[in-house]
């Protein structure tokens, strides 16, 4: 899954894709709405792609509580950000029985089941990896291969 570019911004509701940079600011669309508007630096910005979650071993990234609520839901959508504090610790706690229940507030979750739900219903989930990073590593073993069977041959052209 891939959250690259997907922004949350305080105090603006829904979630943003960066479009494009400017001076003093950068270009945001409402994944809801279509609308573009500036992003200035005092605005505080936070990409979904570095925020994690803290558990008591260690800290999950964004991506892998989604992928865990989509293969909990089967694809659909999770509790509604709305609903009671404790019912929202309870399904919390099946998604990551070990978070970290001291750091990781109610509003915390809130904001992850909204934005999981915002995701689904735009169909911006998938839990397949990105394709590049295979093709890159198939590359580079074939290149590997490829320098050891020349490096063989030139090996037996001199004996």
């Amino acid at each position: 899954m891939d959250l690259k570019g997907i922004l949350a911004i305080a105090g603006q509701p829904g979630l943003y894709k960066m479009i494009s940079q400017a001076k003093n600011s950068i270009i945001v669309e409402s994944l809801n709405t279509q609308k573009r508007m500036p992003a200035y630096a005092t605005s505080k910005i936070s990409a979904l792609e570095d925020i994690a979650i803290y558990t008591y071993t260690e800290d999950i990234p964004l991506a892998d509580v989604f992928k865990k609520l989509f293969t909990k839901e089967s694809g659909g959508q999770a509790i509604d950000h709305k609903a009671s504090a404790n019912a929202l610790k309870d399904y919390m706690t099946e998604i990551l029985p070990d978070y970290d229940k001291d750091r990781v507030y109610v509003s915390d979750i809130k904001k992850i089941m909204q934005w999981y739900n915002v995701l689904v219903d735009l169909e911006m989930i998938d839990l397949e990896e990105p394709a590049e990073e295979t093709d890159e590593n198939e590359t580079e073993e074939s290149d590997t291969s490829t320098d050891e069977n020349t490096d063989q041959e030139a090996h037996e052209n001199k004996e």
